[in-house]
């Protein structure tokens, strides 16, 4: 029993592939906190979460026993991938359009100081960002919400939103300096005081 739990993503796979039911519990148990988290977070509602939530684990089930999901070690990228791509189905009629979008522009902010990782100073304004901006993000658009969620609350690298939301690692970096630009104006329009720099 222990063993099992000791396994990898791919090897519990492989598994389940092979008709041990358990291995698949493993991974539902290895991942459900974090992906029905991530789901909330997006969907504000833990009915619709849950519904969310029960259908990605359905879809991926789906998934394996076709023989279409490759093991390339990247399983917890790849069952948010689908939930993501639920969400979105979700939302799709719902989306806010009258905020500053840049879905059609790419830009390149990976020379941006203001994205370094590692400071101090750095560190300190992200734990305040942590607090401040739960007051703003609601107010987002469901794609820049979603980045500002994966870089902050799961402390993910753009690289891996950009795999997670399936977009380029500049639209990533972009939908999060459109979310820092929102959450600026919502705020001066809110006054609310936040430190965005």
């Amino acid at each position: 029993m222990e063993k099992i739990k000791q396994m990898t993503d791919d090897a519990l796979v492989t598994l389940y592939l092979d008709g041990n039911n358990r291995a698949f519990d493993v991974l539902l148990e290895r991942h459900k906190e974090r992906l029905f988290n991530y789901i909330f977070f997006i969907v504000r509602s833990r009915e619709l979460a849950e519904d969310i939530f029960q259908e990605t684990f359905v879809k991926a089930i789906m998934t394996l026993q076709q023989g279409r999901y490759t093991n390339d070690g990247k399983f917890a990228a790849w069952i948010t991938r689908i939930a993501h791509n639920l969400v979105i189905d979700q939302f799709r009629v719902e989306r806010n359009e009258n905020l500053v979008s840049n879905d059609e522009t790419e830009f390149d902010l990976l020379n941006d100081a203001r994205l370094s990782e590692g400071t101090v100073e750095n560190r300190m304004v992200n734990e305040q960002v942590l607090k401040d901006v739960r007051a703003l993000i609601d107010e987002l658009p469901d794609c820049q919400r979603e980045v500002v969620f994966m870089r902050y609350y799961q402390d993910l690298s753009f690289k891996e939103i950009a795999d997670i939301t399936g977009v380029s690692i500049n639209t990533a970096l972009g939908r999060m300096r459109y979310a820092v630009l929102n959450m600026r104006r919502i705020a001066a329009e809110k006054a609310v005081s936040l430190v965005l720099e």
